[in-house]
């Protein structure tokens, strides 16, 4: 047999030496040297970082104020709109802005902080201990005595404006989540189901509100459209909502290439087509007509739906096509709804099918 002995390797990570003793390949090198922190050595260091982190946790509490003084102080129907009379789409910006960098501010402040108090403030020597199963009641003693010594070295006893700061901002940072629920969708679901469509109510521009006559569709066009009376209704009426549930995308087709179903053969005007502009996914505007495939898309996850054969859905995440609003012409030639939609618009939801008999049940 073959002598071993020129240092090839014996077993897995030992060599032979010359005199046949076995070594590691690899020693262990051990922990390196611990390495004192200026703050570990100086107190006023210390200090300047307690309180660098009592800053941290203070923007953090200040960023979720910051976050409920615009979700509830900054509305277009409330004391600072009528103070400065500016539009709703810019109250509705600022408000989304200091919305975002509320809820930044709050992350941010406790994130940083954190982590700031553990590289600063907290013993950072490294330390190996083997787990083992905790049985016997010197076991859960010794334990608990490694997690009253983890409490005493985190500084919280010793620093209480630090843990008071943590302690605030931990409590304040997740209520702007909770504020955010509320905006999920309307507690009452009977608000979608009907909207300020009505039979003779005329169909104007948006935003001019000037009444659409049938010849002022062409092929190809598209109109987006709100009803007449909403021109009526104040902010503090609920402006945006009522024209959120109500806005139309307004098409002219060929009538020789649309599938018609029975039922709704008197719902367009010669090829001139209503649709609820609100996707059926998540409710986002629809606004992409593609006029040489007659397809409308949603520019927020892609759902396409076909104009040709009642806005169903042929891509995209969406469930069900479009609500159609029905249309006529009035004795001047305006365009006028015969009535409201025949389904709820918006996102599908759970209690839409009852909702659907509801109103069909209303409308006979």
């Amino acid at each position: 047999m073959g002598d071993h002995r020129d240092g090839t390797p014996h077993k897995s990570g030992a060599v032979v030496t010359s005199d046949g003793a076995e070594q590691d390949q690899f020693p262990n090198p051990g922990l390196p040297p611990h390495r004192p922190r200026v703050t570990d050595v100086d107190p006023k260091a210390a200090k300047r970082a307690e309180h660098q982190v009592v800053l941290l946790f203070l923007l953090s509490m200040v960023g979720s104020v910051l976050f409920f003084v615009a979700y509830f102080g900054i509305r277009v129907d409330g004391p600072l709109y009528d103070a400065v009379n500016t539009e709703p789409t810019s109250q509705l910006r600022l408000q989304n802005t200091l919305l975002g960098l509320g809820i930044a501010l709050g992350m941010f402040g406790i994130g940083i902080g954190v982590v700031h108090w553990a590289r600063t403030l907290m013993p950072d020597h490294e330390i190996v201990e083997m787990r083992h199963d905790i049985r016997s009641e010197e076991d859960r003693a010794e334990a608990q005595s490694i997690l009253n010594t983890i409490y005493d070295e985190s500084g919280v006893k010793r620093r209480p404006l630090l843990r008071n700061t943590l302690i605030g901002a931990a409590v304040l940072m997740p209520l702007p989540f909770v504020g955010l629920l509320k905006d999920l969708g309307p507690t009452d679901l009977k608000v979608l189901r009907h909207s300020m469509w009505d039979e003779g109510v005329r169909l104007v521009r948006d935003p001019s509100g000037t009444p659409i006559k049938a010849s002022d569709v062409t092929l190809g066009s598209a109109f987006h459209v709100v009803p007449e009376s909403l021109n009526s209704l104040s902010h503090e009426d609920g402006y945006l909502n009522e024209k959120a549930k109500s806005v139309v995308l307004l098409m002219r087709l060929d009538p020789d290439t649309v599938n018609v179903s029975e039922e709704r053969k008197d719902w367009n005007v010669d090829g001139i087509f209503a649709y609820s502009k609100v996707c059926t996914h998540v409710g986002c505007p629809i606004a992409l007509y593609e006029q040489h495939t007659h397809h409308l898309l949603c520019p927020c996850h892609q759902s396409t739906f076909d104009l040709v054969n009642e806005c169903e859905v042929i891509f995209g995440p969406a469930s069900r096509p479009l609500p159609q609003l029905p249309i006529s012409v009035d004795s001047d030639g305006y365009l006028v709804a015969r009535s409201d939609f025949h389904e709820p618009v918006g996102p599908t939801y759970s209690q839409r099918d009852f909702a659907v008999k509801e109103m069909q049940g209303e409308g006979n």
